[in-house]
């Protein structure tokens, strides 16, 4: 009890230094310039980022979630925060802070060397196939992964149809509905609909994303054990508690299948999104904020 009430008190204090300080920089704005709304918008819309941005890199909470690396303390932090409304000089704000690291970044089933990692290929078919996807659907992901090849040598026509398509990497979650179209158009298959693909996976760059076991999804763990529903239900049921291998009630097999991927219990990457609107206007922003950049700034904006 001690610490749920400790944890509300520092939610409190988190939601009070938004709303003071969200609040003073609309203000400011509103007195000068009222006849403007479209760019009095856009405005406000740049206080509030910023202001978010400056009481997250100052935050006192997630200093010390850092200083001690502190799994435990990044939970109730982000469980006492995950959302958070207010209402602001005429505007409806929704903060909702989560770990940015709870999804598996589909990108991953390539190295930086686009070589493909056969075992989280071959694992991901496997879960494709539970969902009654067709495999070649990760076949048509790993095109739009590996780059220009000079030879032509991809899995699907894609390119032909989509010449201009990115194919460094998937690089968000509007990318990846232009694979899902193209599948379920050339493939006549729809059975994509039947399954939300943004409970699993994310995307960007980065080609060693690392999965907080602390905040993995139901379908994540299925991916990353092999489990059923209610296995996985049951492990995600239990975030927060673990620190170490010996936390998860899985067996010598299941460990070895994990050991495929990159895993951990506690990675400092916070996922940011911001919903503001007035009566006529609304703004939806997503960012993401590594905690642990650099010993003296310890934020750092890396996706949005």
């Amino acid at each position: 009890m001690q610490k749920k009430g400790i944890a509300l008190l520092i939610t409190l204090l988190f939601i009070v230094a938004i709303t003071a300080s969200i609040g003073l920089g609309l203000k400011q704005i509103n007195n000068a310039s009222k006849e403007l709304q479209e760019q009095n918008f856009l405005l406000q819309t740049r206080v509030i980022l910023d202001d978010v941005l400056t009481i997250l890199k100052n935050s006192g909470e997630l200093n010390t979630v850092m200083q001690e690396s502190s799994s435990s303390k990044l939970y109730a932090f982000l469980s006492q925060t995950k959302e958070i409304p207010l209402e602001l000089e005429g505007y409806h704000v929704d903060v909702e802070i989560t770990s940015a690291r709870k999804k598996f970044n589909v990108n991953n089933l390539m190295d930086a060397n686009t070589t493909v990692n056969n075992p989280r290929v071959e694992m991901l078919k496997e879960f494709v196939n539970k969902q009654n996807i067709n495999s070649n659907f990760i076949d048509l992901l790993l095109d739009n992964m590996g780059k220009i090849k000079d030879d032509l040598s991809y899995n699907s026509a894609i390119f032909s149809e989509k010449p201009m398509l990115f194919r460094d990497y998937i690089a968000s979650n509007r990318h990846f509905e232009e694979i899902e179209n193209y599948y379920e158009s050339n493939y006549n298959d729809e059975s994509l609909k039947k399954f939300d693909f943004d409970t699993l996976f994310s995307y960007g760059q980065s080609r060693k994303d690392i999965i907080d076991l602390n905040y993995a999804t139901i379908p994540v763990w299925e991916l990353l054990l092999g489990v059923d529903a209610l296995k996985a239900r049951t492990l995600a049921s239990k975030s927060g508690q673990y620190t170490k291998l010996e936390d998860l009630d899985i067996n010598a097999a299941q460990k070895v299948r994990l050991s495929k991927f990159d895993t951990s219990f506690f990675e400092p990457f916070l996922e940011v999104r911001l919903e503001i609107k007035n009566t006529k206007q609304k703004a939806l922003i997503y960012f993401e904020i590594d905690m642990g950049y650099a010993p003296t700034s310890r934020h750092r904006l890396i996706r949005i």
